[in-house]
């Protein structure tokens, strides 16, 4: 079974941890976290180094690859980048809990993260690092763009277009063929049944735009 590292030791890790662990693809040799220190531990795994610590972490514990267990998209991003500055090549495994629900003809990207309960219906492709939360749905012929998220129970329709790094909150709801622009957020529970144009925040029932927002601006 080939080694890997989970990068993040926050309450998200833990989630991946899990599914990691269930998944019974891949041993977790140990967490990835600049800001903790090494010898700490979560869920068990112990703090192994930052992510300039890699390279050699990589040689020594025989690691082939990783996935980056931030909830933050624009965060998980910036991560991401700084991995592939000191290992062009770095693999990221997709992880995926086996109560989750696939179907046939769905296409995952690198390092997606897709949580217990959640399903994603035929036709519909996922980019790398993205975020598919707890009984959250993306139904037929969907596409979610990289580094973007679904909270729990976050839901939407068929052929619905979620660009890359936006966050759909808990329980919201988007309307059969809705496109949401990138770098946007719309918030817990709201129902969407207009298109959200890039860089917006917008919550509600109808969903309306209440301000713009700037690229990495926290939302979590």
């Amino acid at each position: 079974m080939n080694n890997i590292v989970v990068i993040g030791s926050s309450g998200h890790a833990k989630v991946v941890i899990d599914i990691l662990e269930k998944q019974g693809l891949y041993r977790i040799a140990g967490l990835i976290d600049g800001f903790r220190v090494v010898g700490g531990e979560t869920s068990g795994y112990q703090i192994l180094g930052s992510e300039t610590d890699l390279p050699r972490l990589c040689e020594s514990h025989r690691i082939v690859g990783g996935v980056v267990a931030i909830g933050d998209n624009f965060t998980r991003h910036k991560v991401v980048s700084r991995i592939a500055e000191l290992l062009p090549d770095f693999p990221f495994v997709t992880a995926v809990h086996p109560g989750a629900i696939i179907a046939a003809h769905v296409t995952l990207g690198n390092g997606t993260v897709v949580m217990a309960g959640a399903t994603v219906n035929p036709g519909t492709t996922v980019g790398s690092h993205c975020i598919l939360n707890t009984q959250s749905s993306l139904d037929h012929d969907c596409r979610m763009g990289d580094f973007a998220s679904l909270a729990p129970r976050a839901v939407t329709g068929g052929n619905v277009h979620i660009g890359q790094f936006s966050a759909i909150s808990i329980g919201a709801i988007i309307k059969h063929g809705i496109e949401i622009g990138e770098h946007s957020v719309i918030g817990a529970g709201a129902t969407v049944l207009f298109p959200i144009p890039a860089f917006s925040v917008a919550f509600g029932t109808p969903a309306r735009i209440v301000r713009s927002r700037i690229a990495g601006e926290r939302y979590l």
